[in-house]
């Protein structure tokens, strides 16, 4: 048994009732396979008191998990910064809800190491050094940089646990409005294909037949003709791949507007970013289980790019 750490201690939550104890293990320390494997081989997890001997071990809701092998994890990297603003929309003691503006990264990541949002909300909110993953405190999920809206970030590991859990098993609701090029044939659709890193270009993702499974739903909003056509769209995420949404419509051939990465050309004038915004957002409480929704209205840059389209 590892030395010199404190343990970690968390109960499993209903969301995680009957899942493998490596997985849990991994939502709880941000871990990756190998390392968990090895903290089980050492006799590092418990669980209920008992040493873990298979990471294939199935987990009951209530379930007792203490892993003593805490300093293997590392401790988290990102740094605390209150010049970055961080929109809260709303809070209670369990989880945040943030309107992220455009042009805000959401964590740190090779590109950008600091000045994202995870460095301001671990200002706002100290305790979520230790939630999740070190490089990504208290991140549930993200937006691309260019995309606007709403997404949840968890201020306890055992909120953490639920909403990551929530996310797995597709119960959380996250709506987008998309405006794209072109005219769309059907009033509504589905766009099921699997995803993955583009051959041609590793920053994007493409359709390829080893990709990943992906589905968005869609439905039409509202139809321009001037000065270009262009659709206004509601999708429905039914999975949460990188680039979704953006790679789905450039696939069949109606790329996001003013999304140059995935082939917009023919953009309204004035229109800097993916015309992409998070609008609507859905899951249960962590720890009532309450269903909770809240809502985003398209930003005023937007608006001002609908007001100039007819």
């Amino acid at each position: 048994m590892a030395e010199g750490s404190s343990p970690i201690s968390e109960s499993v939550p209903d969301a995680l009732n009957g899942e493998r104890i490596d997985r849990v293990v991994s939502f709880i320390t941000g871990a990756s396979r190998s390392v968990i494997a090895q903290c089980i081989k050492d006799g590092d997890v418990r669980r209920n008191g008992r040493k873990v001997n298979k990471g294939s071990e199935k987990v009951a809701s209530g379930d007792q998990i203490v892993i003593y092998s805490a300093s293997m994890f590392g401790s988290a990297e990102v740094k605390p910064d209150p010049e970055i603003q961080v929109p809260i929309v709303y809070e209670d003691e369990h989880f945040v809800v943030i309107d992220k503006p455009s042009g805000l990264v959401v964590h740190p990541a090779a590109s950008q190491k600091n000045r994202t949002m995870a460095n301001g909300l671990l200002s706002l909110y100290p305790e979520i050094a230790s939630v999740g993953e070190p490089e990504r405190p208290g991140i549930v999920h993200r937006l691309d940089k260019g995309t606007s809206g709403l997404l949840v970030a968890a201020l306890s590991n055992e909120s953490y646990l639920s909403l990551t859990a929530q996310l797995q098993h597709r119960t959380i609701e996250r709506i987008y409005t998309a405006l794209i090029i072109g005219s769309l044939e059907a009033e509504k659709g589905i766009v099921d294909a699997p995803l993955g890193r583009d051959p041609k270009n590793p920053v994007r993702r493409a359709v390829i037949s080893n990709g990943k499974e992906a589905r968005t739903r869609y439905e039409v909003i509202e139809r321009f003709e001037s000065p270009e056509y262009y659709t206004l769209v509601k999708c429905e995420l039914e999975t949460g791949r990188t680039h979704q949404i953006r790679a789905h419509f450039s696939a069949i051939g109606h790329p996001i507007a003013g999304d140059t990465l995935y082939g917009a050309s023919n953009t309204p004038k004035y229109l800097s970013r993916p015309f992409l915004h998070s609008c609507s957002l859905a899951f249960q409480h962590p720890i009532s289980a309450e269903l909770l929704r809240f809502t985003s209205e398209i930003p005023e840059e937007l608006q001002k790019i609908l007001d100039m389209v007819q």
